[in-house]
């Protein structure tokens, strides 16, 4: 299943990610950090939903009450209830 999200106060304008039965296949953020985001993607590659998402929620970007990171946990959040998970 591919999903496409919107992201809300960071620099990435856009993330789109493939889940396949709850693990996550690949990861790629419009704008943002390109170094950084690339490496996020590559390291939740292969990894269950439920596992990035408790590793990645809450993160901050400074003084932004939210990160690409946070905003990654909130895009799989939403894709694994479309996927009835």
């Amino acid at each position: 299943m591919t999903y496409s999200y919107a992201p809300k106060g960071v620099c990435s304008s856009r993330i789109d990610l493939e889940l396949e039965n709850g693990i996550i296949k690949s990861v790629v953020f419009t704008g943002g950090c390109n170094g950084n985001l690339q490496g996020i993607s590559r390291l939740v590659s292969g990894m269950p939903a439920e596992e990035a998402i408790a590793r990645l929620e809450g993160i901050r970007c400074g003084w932004k009450p939210t990160s690409c990171p946070d905003q990654l946990s909130l895009a799989l959040r939403e894709a694994l209830a479309r996927e009835g998970r």
